[in-house]
């Protein structure tokens, strides 16, 4: 009996206790800042909050980076719903009968809509079995309390998921503009491998096709890792790194990488920890030019006035890209996957405490890769050699 219940138990993804906590604090703020608001709006005169947002604000908060928990899911699914359900109310009238269909239609019509959000199949039945208050409102349910419920909801998890460390909504990274693949998706198994696994699979699955893509690719460099040499980016990394404080100014930046001939600048602290890195790319592509050298344009400065609350300065802190630096025993498998993932040439690698005592360029890793080939060749050439 134990053993059937152990089985019967979900296998979900761990999670910290701070996340848990995040999660939570996040569907307690949207539905208080969602009921608060609508009843300001409207008093006691009309509905208020539906039962089905807390199931949305389950999706939105603790899940946010699902396919049923993005914005077109919860106001296409909600409003599909909604509408699909008063129409089965008016024009079918034995009730249970009327709420069987609201769901099912509900249901084809969001999977073809491309907006599947599991809280809607509630937002149907409650149009059909909702009772008077309900049922008097008529097609007005789909725009109070549904569509306010599911506006002021979504527009509280947009704040509260990104102020908290969760980009919202989930978007795809955006790749090179060209009709080459990105660089991770040339590694191993092929974008269209997956796409015909999934189609034999033919299940809707509750994960982001790109993140399963990415989930995958990570596990396929571990093997690789686990089977070639075990070279870390102690033994590849340049020691010697030029760095830029995050006040320097932008021709300072440019100065240093025509000085020394080099296309990335981590930016450290006066303690020396890596705060982001300024390449190449970021002078072009954040930067505006004209005979004096680089300089932050109009539109660049009033969006990080937005962000930060306070007016840039022209600075390379208003240019770094963010950065995850590797350690020193990082092996060079791994290394290959995160910059593949990131688009970096180069990472940053520091110690424990978080301070610079080295750089990985692409450059660095073409003959550590070449190497470890070589090394696993000879290896599974020996006869006493045991296979992986």
């Amino acid at each position: 009996m134990r053993s059937l219940l152990s089985r019967l138990l979900p296998e979900l993804t761990p999670v910290s206790q701070r996340e848990r906590l995040r999660s939570a604090a996040g569907a307690l703020l949207g539905i208080l800042a969602t009921g608060l608001v609508c009843r300001a709006a409207v008093g006691e005169a009309a509905p208020v909050l539906i039962a089905p947002m807390g199931a949305s604000a389950v999706l939105l908060f603790a899940v946010p980076a699902s396919p049923l928990a993005q914005p077109w899911s919860i106001l296409g699914g909600n409003l599909v719903a909604a509408l699909v359900g008063v129409t089965a109310a008016i024009w079918v009238p034995d009730s249970f009968v009327a709420a069987s269909v609201a769901i099912g239609l509900a249901i084809a019509l969001m999977m073809a809509l491309r907006c599947l959000h599991p809280p809607s199949g509630a937002v149907a039945l409650t149009a059909v079995l909702g009772g008077p208050a309900i049922r008097d409102l008529g097609y007005g349910f789909v725009l109070w309390p549904v569509a306010a419920n599911s506006l002021l909801l979504l527009a509280t998890a947009l704040l509260f998921n990104n102020l908290t460390g969760r980009a919202y909504p989930h978007l795809r990274p955006a790749g090179p503009r060209t009709d080459d693949q990105a660089p991770a998706s040339r590694l191993g198994f092929l974008a269209s491998d997956l796409d015909a696994a999934l189609e034999d699979f033919d299940q809707l699955l509750d994960v982001d096709r790109g993140d399963l893509e990415q989930i995958l690719r990570r596990v396929q460099m571990r093997v690789y890792g686990r089977r070639s040499g075990q070279t870390t980016c102690a033994a590849i990394m340049s020691r010697d790194v030029i760095a830029v404080a995050p006040d320097d100014s932008l021709a300072q930046a440019l100065h240093l990488l025509r000085r020394h001939r080099i296309k990335a600048l981590p930016v450290t602290d006066e303690r020396a920890r890596v705060l982001g890195i300024v390449t190449q790319t970021d002078l072009l592509d954040k930067a505006s030019w004209d005979r004096s050298g680089p300089r932050l344009g109009l539109g660049r400065r009033l969006r990080l006035t937005v962000e930060r609350g306070r007016a840039p300065h022209g600075c390379a802190a208003d240019i770094m890209s963010a950065v995850e630096p590797v350690t020193p025993d990082t092996p060079v498998a791994e290394l290959v996957l995160r910059m593949a993932e990131a688009g970096l040439h180069h990472l940053p690698v520091v110690e424990a405490d978080g301070r610079l005592v080295g750089i990985v360029s692409q450059t660095d890793l073409v003959p550590a890769l070449i190497a470890d080939a070589g090394n696993t060749a000879l290896a599974a050439a020996r006869p006493d050699a045991v296979p992986a």
